[in-house]
Parts: C-alpha cells; sequence; structure tokens
C-alpha cells in the first residue's frame, strides 16, 4: 500500500498483521479520490474504522487539512500512529480508539464537524445507515460534505439517508463504494 498523489506521492504505508482489518486496495483507493476530486483545498476528514489510516492519509496528502481516525482495534491504531509518524502527519491529526457509535456523541461534544468522511466497516457489519443517520443528527457533516462508504457488493445501501443523498455508487470485484453528500449541490 502507498500513498497515490499529492504532497506524500509514493510513501509506502504498513499494513496491519493477520487478517483483522481490509485494507482498501490501491486500485479502489485511486478510483475513490478521482471521483470526489483528485485535491482538496483545506478541510477536515473523519476516518472511521480507519485500520491502516491509508484514506485519511491520502486525504491529507492531496490537500485536507486536519483528520481524525478511529479504529477499536489496538493493533489498526499502532498501524495508524506508525503511518501518521512515517508520513510526519503528528500536528495535523487526531487518532483515538473508540466504538465507531460512541466515537459519533463524543465527536459532537468536542464540536467537531467534517468536510469528508470515510466509513469502511467489517463486511459483515449492516451498521452504514445508522452512522450515517448518527453524523447527521449530531451536526458532525459540514453543509456539502461527502461521505465515502465501503461496503461488500452483496449489501445495498439506501439511495437517502437522512439528508445524506447518494450520487454515485461503483462496484470493483466483491467491493462496493456508496457516495453521499449533504445538501443539493452533488458533483
Amino acid at each position: 500500500m502507498r500513498v497515490i498523489a499529492g504532497d506524500l506521492k509514493g510513501r509506502r504505508l504498513a499494513a496491519v498483521p493477520g487478517r483483522s482489518t481490509r485494507p482498501t486496495t490501491d486500485k479502489v483507493k485511486e478510483s475513490v479520490f478521482n471521483i470526489i476530486g483528485p485535491y482538496f483545498d483545506g478541510g477536515s476528514v473523519l476516518d472511521l474504522f480507519a485500520g491502516t489510516g491509508g484514506l485519511g492519509i491520502e486525504a491529507l496528502s492531496r490537500g485536507m487539512e486536519q483528520a481524525v481516525f478511529i479504529d477499536q482495534d489496538p493493533k489498526a491504531l499502532q498501524v495508524v500512529r506508525r503511518n501518521i509518524e512515517a508520513c510526519q502527519l503528528s500536528d495535523r491529526v487526531e487518532i483515538h480508539r473508540s466504538d465507531a457509535r460512541r466515537s459519533l456523541s463524543w465527536l459532537s461534544q468536542k464540536g467537531c464537524s467534517f468536510d469528508l468522511v470515510f466509513l469502511d466497516p467489517p463486511y459483515h457489519l449492516t451498521i452504514i445507515p445508522e452512522l450515517v443517520r448518527g453524523l447527521a443528527e449530531r451536526r458532525l457533516l459540514k453543509e456539502g460534505a461527502l461521505l465515502v462508504a465501503e461496503h461488500s457488493a452483496s449489501s445495498e445501501l439506501p439511495e437517502e439517508i437522512d439528508a445524506m443523498h447518494r450520487w454515485k455508487f461503483v462496484t470493483y470485484g466483491d467491493t462496493s463504494i456508496s457516495f453521499y453528500q449533504k445538501g443539493t449541490g452533488f458533483p
């Protein structure tokens, strides 16, 4: 795995040992960023179910200013920290060990809001709609925020979840990506 574009292009990223995580492949990651826009002019990103941190790190490399990485697996968080340090991004990130559902509550209490959110839970969990509703209800999404949900190709996500409208859906083998946006200005 590597950073595909931006300031950190070509940097290698460590993987989580074992099979507890399923990292987003470089091919899928490159496609995601080609769809949502190759570069950003600032903003904040939430990488929920961070795994290796590859998606959030890619967003930072392409111009996002700040990132929050959340995962409940201690091994994954060790890898996220190692990748953040290797990319010299420590001053631009927060890393937290937490359950995805609980993290939404304390992020809201801290007054956080995000321009870009990555949701990449284990495929056997069917909590993406619940998390999208939680993000919207707790006002964690800025107007126009993009949400990228990676899920099994065999699972179907709704066209609309609260204020989020799906504007694109793509499949790569057994992986599907649903792209949602808050508001009406769909890309």
